[in-house]
Formats: structure tokens, sequence, C-alpha cells
């Protein structure tokens, strides 16, 4: 029998590791500026992941080296705040 005694729950992640957005918006030139404003200090990675069923919406995957919990953070409240960006899962 298997007993497991943590309670808690947060991933423990280190740092620095790889991270991938997933950046979802209407405008493929928008999505790509926004993220090279965002990520513009940053070696990044941006590809193509999906295209809505109807082509209204593009979604990207964003890779690229966190250092931190509160810079991936950052990232995301960035990207997620940004005017032409959608969603960011």
């Amino acid at each position: 029998m298997f007993e497991h005694h943590n309670t808690d729950k947060t991933l423990k992640q280190e740092y620095p590791c790889q991270w991938i957005y997933k950046v979802i918006g209407k405008c493929q030139d928008c999505v790509k500026k926004a993220v090279d404003e965002i990520s513009r200090e940053k070696k990044y990675t941006i590809s193509v992941s999906n295209n809505s069923k109807n082509g209204k919406y593009c979604c990207y995957n964003l890779e690229l080296t966190v250092k931190s919990e509160e810079e991936r953070n950052t990232i995301y409240t960035k990207l997620k705040n940004n005017v032409d960006i959608v969603m960011v899962l």
C-alpha cells in the first residue's frame, strides 16, 4: 500500500528552465510583433501551433528560458495584458 503524506500541492519547478507559453491572437503579424517586443532581450523561438476552425484566431508556441518564477510570471502578465493577444496559456 502506498501512503502519500505530502499535502503541499504546488509544483516545484527548478530554474532556469525552458518554458512554453501558448499565445493566441487574431492577427498573426500583431501577435509576432507583441511577442518580439515583450521578449526582445531574450532568445526565443515561436512556432505556429494551430489556427481556429474558421481562421479567426491564430495560435503560437513561444518557447524561451526563464530564470525564475518571477520572470515567468512577468512574461505571462505582459503577454496577457497586450491588446493584440487574446489568450495566454
